[in-house]
């Protein structure tokens, strides 16, 4: 294994470091530009959902609850809201919607109008949410389908079987019904009222639902096909560019080195090194089990009520089995992560603290508690167990685990962090902060401050601000600093190898 020496000195150049900080700060423009549109233009919730003449329909608390209870019971892990969600189950926004349109359709019918459509579309398209009093006024047509929908969603959740791969009675209280039905009913209106000065609904017209004309809007077709071009465009570039200029920025023979490898017994490593091998004990387990529910969620969708002559669904209904699998990937990811930054601290440090691997212990203790205690919850929570929106429910999806287990992994990763820099912190002394172990670390850093913008979403946040973060830690967190830590770590085992020089391993 080849040895780096320490220096002071950056070893790529500042165009390097300049094309690197235009990015971010593009970027994170955007996204910020983005974050204040989300506030200001989303959807409104209404105070009071009232009839023509004014009695009430539900209330903005009661939306709130609804949203709660989709979450705690794990039904975004069975169906969809607006789209979002699993998809064994309706989309719940689209499925309103329809049984609202048809159920207003009836109404009009029965009252002599032979072609309802322009009457429909008229109803559900115009938008009688008055921000000023923060009142959404519904028709008594909507009214009285809202009641109809809600004796629907009473039948369908409190049914006394497991036909529909859920627990039976799932939900059986009325007032959660009504609650969870209100929900429903205000993502239904935002789908397809207008929003004001656009003749396009709050969700941009989705869903694509004939009976209120909603149709993908020229805008949406213009931006996916230029979303296309450029991806494909910026990757055509990026190719040309270091084709033309490999010489200067990539990895080319010139530099190649010869390598040199000593045997894996030859290589010494420390008892913080020797630890991580039950890390990778606990995500093989994790893998194993996350595979395993992997063939018991894909069984669901040939047999709802029968695995193998079980009724699966009694112990472990698919909302249940869907959460524990998206929720295990994602554990056994993380855990991989913490475990291979400990592996390669003192391989880069050259060192080890003393005492190190007992911090390593202490990390590995903490990562089986948040799993173990996670995966409980999350069961308790679907079982109606754990009362919704407390620190024990589920929440959205991705972000299932509970709050009180998501606060403690954000701690266990910054804790983690520290025995990085704990292990590390003599060589970055040495170190300009432009070279390999300051990247290493800075991408480490990444991994909890990003998992941690997930706090912003909560279950009682506005349905889409929740999405909004929940989507920086599905696209940001995993799609992007994850694989920036990896890139880095692969990096610094082609460096510590002699594969490639720390300056191409840079750029």
């Amino acid at each position: 294994m080849a040895v780096k020496e320490s220096t002071s000195q950056p070893l790529i150049g500042k165009g390097w470091v300049q094309g690197v900080a235009l990015v971010m700060i593009f970027g994170f423009f955007i996204m910020g530009l983005l974050a204040y549109r989300t506030y200001t233009a989303s959807m409104p919730m209404p105070d009071t959902v009232v009839t023509e003449s004014g009695q009430v329909v539900f209330t903005g608390d009661e939306i709130t609850r609804g949203q709660e209870l989709f979450q705690s019971r794990g039904l975004q892990e069975y169906g969809s809201i607006v789209g979002h969600g699993a998809y064994l189950g309706p989309d719940y926004t689209a499925d309103y919607l329809r049984r609202a349109t048809e159920d207003v359709a009836t109404q009009l019918r029965d009252g002599g109008m032979a072609d309802t459509h322009d009457a429909v579309v008229t109803e559900f398209r115009t938008n009688r949410f008055n921000p000023e009093t923060r009142t959404l006024v519904f028709t008594d047509r909507q009214a009285e389908a809202f009641d109809r929908i809600t004796q629907h969603y009473a039948e369908f959740f409190g049914e006394d079987s497991t036909k529909h791969g859920l627990l039976p009675r799932l939900i059986t209280d009325p007032a959660e019904i009504h609650d969870l039905t209100a929900f429903f009913a205000w993502t239904a209106w935002a789908s397809a009222a207008d929003r004001p000065g656009h003749n396009y609904s709050y969700t941009n017209n989705w869903p694509s639902e004939p009976r209120v004309d909603n149709g993908p809007t020229a805008q949406l077709i213009v931006w996916s096909t230029l979303s296309l071009i450029m991806l494909l465009g910026g990757t055509g570039i990026m190719f040309a560019v270091y084709g033309r200029w490999s010489q200067k920025i990539g990895w080319h023979s010139a530099e190649a080195p010869m390598l040199s490898f000593r045997q894996p017994g030859e290589v010494p490593l420390t008892r913080a090194q020797r630890s991580t091998i039950w890390f990778f004990a606990i995500v093989s387990l994790l893998f194993l089990a996350q595979a395993l529910l992997g063939g018991a969620v894909q069984h669901y969708r040939a047999d709802l009520s029968n695995f193998f002559g079980l009724d699966l669904a009694a112990i472990l209904p698919y909302n249940l089995a869907r959460t524990w699998h998206l929720q295990l990937a994602l554990l056994w990811t993380a855990a991989a992560f913490l475990a291979g930054g400990i592996f390669l601290t003192p391989f880069i440090s050259r060192r080890e603290p003393r005492r190190q691997h007992w911090l390593s212990y202490g990390l590995l203790g903490a990562v089986v508690i948040v799993v173990v205690g996670s995966l409980i919850t999350e069961a308790l929570s679907i079982y109606g167990i754990v009362p919704s929106g407390s620190l024990f429910s589920q929440q959205w999806e991705y972000l299932d685990l509970p709050r009180l287990w998501q606060i403690l992994l954000i701690v266990g990763m910054f804790l983690w962090i520290a025995i990085i820099w704990r292990g590390m912190r003599a060589r970055l002394k040495t170190e300009s902060k432009l070279n390999m172990p300051w990247v290493f670390f800075f991408s480490g850093l990444a991994i909890p401050m990003f998992y941690a913008v997930g706090l912003l979403a909560g279950s009682d946040t506005h349905l889409t601000v929740a999405d909004f973060w929940r989507f920086w830690v599905v696209h940001l967190w995993v799609e992007d600093f994850l694989e920036l830590f990896t890139t880095v770590m692969v990096a610094y085992i082609f460096v510590m190898l002699g594969v490639v020089s720390q300056r191409i391993a840079l750029g």
